[in-house]
């Protein structure tokens, strides 16, 4: 299956940590950072999560907003939101169906054991709804601040 492109319009629609459907349209007008994670609760996704909520106020200060998506559902998001203070949504993705429109849901191989999940990366969308700029299988320290940047340059 073709995944979304640079440059390509994109738009999907899942259950929300705040009780809602959210549509990423519903964002047009500004940008909005979309980082994919394996799992709530493990070291790497905590961290990654923790930076995004670290730099949150200074991506507010770019017209930005994050959203997380893992393939968890809507309780395992409440609990991992409840126990590090994010302060933005987190998207439940259990079909994965937006992780295969992202290219992002792939064969993982941890410890020898093969399984389907998925890769760690971020799109970010400008405000018209258009995929700028993605980082695909990302190494957590620095990521964040490598994001800022982008969007600061943009």
């Amino acid at each position: 299956m073709a995944h979304v492109q640079i440059g390509q319009v994109v738009d999907f629609t899942l259950p929300a940590s705040n009780g809602q459907e959210v549509s990423l349209h519903d964002y047009k007008g500004k940008k909005v950072v979309i980082y994919f994670y394996p799992k709530d609760m493990t070291p790497g996704c905590t961290t990654e999560s923790c930076d995004f909520r670290d730099f949150n106020g200074q991506f507010k200060n770019y017209n930005t907003e994050i959203l997380g998506i893992s393939a968890d559902d809507l309780k395992s998001h409440d609990e991992f939101i409840a126990k590090h203070q994010l302060p933005f949504l987190l998207l439940s993705d259990t079909d994965h169906k937006v992780s295969e429109q992202f290219g992002v849901w792939k064969l993982r191989n941890i410890d020898g054991n093969e399984f389907m999940g998925i890769e760690r990366s971020t799109f970010l969308i400008d405000e018209d709804g258009k995929l700028v700029k993605e980082w695909r299988a990302v190494e957590v320290e620095g990521h964040v601040q490598e994001v800022l940047e982008a969007i600061k340059n943009n």
